[in-house]
């Protein structure tokens, strides 16, 4: 007998064996699990208490991070909005991704993600699962390939643009692909209806409503991202700080609550033991670390160099938190590295789902990881990202980081087991690890026309340029969509 074969009484003794068991009454079927990605727009690792924040209270977050576990060294896609969002989207690296820069577009969105893109969404639909995104999406407007209602997305709530949640209080947001208004709000300051508000209550509506059936839910709070409007400075109302810092601090205390309202809910539905949530940032931190709220909060206490547009650790590094009570391990600090992209493979493995045709990720799955095991064994990370004249290229591999900040520009090299602040670059020392970063470069970027790696598209900063021209011409006209409507509570 060839013993390479299971036998027919093999077959049929495995097949009772995984017969499922009758349910008692009072027993519900073990749905897969649900998943909530929370990617808050440009928060620093520093800015919260269980990452060493003094002066800005983050109790539910530090109380999440006690229940589950907290990373060191979570790497975003890269360091701005609209690509880093892309990444855990599509679980490509950003050598691969459809964007890899910031890439605004007229009247309103951006580059919309190609239509033969495999996103996560897509992934999770076609495994029964009910889709949701709340907050800011930047990956291609309504009726463009990148609609979020194209690309696998059930239901969405918020700003479409990036450049339209600039504004907390704005005029209009999205309920799906319907515009409607927010009374006493022009766009151009604190108004009366605040977006976070909304968007909130949205957000848990939505996660009550679909409590019966496996969902993937994706909230981009646009908090802290400037500007920094708030409609309640709350408990640093009387603090002796400039309004900017304030307002800073209350929208940061603004997401740990609302990040504890999420959490509540998951328990009052009985849902906290099957579904895993991720909180982190998009990037580092947008300001410079002698800048008046870089000292005022003391960002960079960890030692990190670098914040947002840049490659170096403090603008890819970022706060991290996984929660899933009985599965993660509670109170644990784990230094071992993993980036956005491992998310797509993470919930394949998760929900079962079979992948699609044309699926594709750079990620290694974190199933185990999360559990308390070892990270995913790999070759390298590598971030590209196209915003200035010379794009820029980043990649790790083992303790060894490598930066060029421009095709023109040499590369440097630094120990980060030795040297996390990246202070003493060793390329002239140590020439192979220039020549293994000279071939991560050339193998991890991919060809694509949008992203010369030589130059910034000249197609690219002609649309930015006309884009902002119209935002800039909306906003002094306080423009809505003539479609719009109130909203319906």
């Amino acid at each position: 007998m060839d013993i390479h074969k299971p036998s027919h009484f093999t077959w049929m003794l495995a097949a009772l064996l995984v017969l499922p068991l009758p349910l008692s009454a009072d027993e519900k079927p073990v749905s897969p699990p649900n998943f909530i990605f929370i990617l808050s727009d440009d928060i620093a690792q520093g800015d919260l208490g269980c990452y060493g924040q003094e002066l800005i209270q983050t109790p539910r977050l530090d109380r999440m991070a006690a229940e589950g576990t907290r990373y060191l060294q979570a790497y975003c896609g890269t360091s701005v909005c609209a690509p880093s969002r892309a990444s855990f989207f599509t679980g490509l690296h950003s050598g691969h991704c459809p964007i890899r820069g910031n890439w605004e577009v007229a009247p309103e969105g951006q580059l919309p993600l190609p239509s033969e893109t495999v996103t996560i969404a897509e992934v999770a639909k076609s495994a029964g699962y009910a889709t949701a995104t709340f907050g800011k999406w930047g990956m291609g407007y309504f009726g463009t390939s990148g609609d979020p209602l194209a690309q696998g997305v059930d239901h969405f709530f918020g700003y479409n643009c990036q450049r339209h949640a600039h504004s907390y209080f704005p005029t209009y947001l999205y309920d799906n692909d319907q515009p409607f208004l927010l009374p006493g709000n022009n766009g151009l300051g604190v108004g009366k209806t605040y977006a976070q508000e909304l968007i909130q209550n949205d957000m848990v509506r939505w996660l009550k409503a679909n409590a019966e059936k496996p969902f993937l839910m994706f909230y981009a709070i646009t908090l802290p991202h400037a500007r920094h409007e708030i409609d309640n400075f709350g408990i640093y109302k009387n603090k002796p700080w400039s309004e900017r810092e304030k307002a800073y601090a209350a929208q940061v205390t603004r997401i740990d609550s609302d990040v504890g309202e999420l959490l509540d809910t998951l328990c009052e539905l009985r849902l906290e033991k099957n579904t895993l949530v991720i909180f982190t940032g998009d990037n580092g931190s947008s300001f410079p670390p002698k800048s008046g709220i870089g000292k005022r909060f003391n960002q960079t206490k960890n030692g990190l160099r670098g914040f947002k547009r840049g490659l170096y650790e403090g603008a890819l590094r970022q706060a991290s938190i996984a929660w899933w009570p009985g599965t993660v391990p509670a109170g644990r600090a784990d230094d071992q590295p993993w980036a956005f992209w491992d998310l797509m493979p993470t919930f394949v493995e998760l929900s079962g789902a079979a992948p699609l045709p044309g699926y594709e990720t750079d990620g290694r799955s974190l199933v185990d990881f999360l559990k308390g095991g070892k990270a995913p064994e790999r070759d390298y990370f590598y971030w590209e990202l196209h915003e200035s004249d010379q794009p820029i290229q980043a990649a790790r591999f083992g303790n060894w980081k490598a930066v060029r900040n421009g095709t023109d520009k040499p590369i440097e090299i630094y120990d980060l087991a030795k040297d996390v602040g990246e202070t003493t670059d060793l390329a002239d020392v140590r020439p192979e690890l220039v020549e293994r970063a000279e071939k991560i470069y050339t193998e991890s970027h991919r060809l694509d026309p949008h992203w010369p790696l030589d130059h910034l598209s000249d197609e690219l900063k002609e649309s930015r340029e006309a884009a902002w021209k119209v935002k800039n011409e909306r906003d002094k006209n306080q423009w809505v969509p003539e479609n719009a409507r109130l909203l319906e509570e």
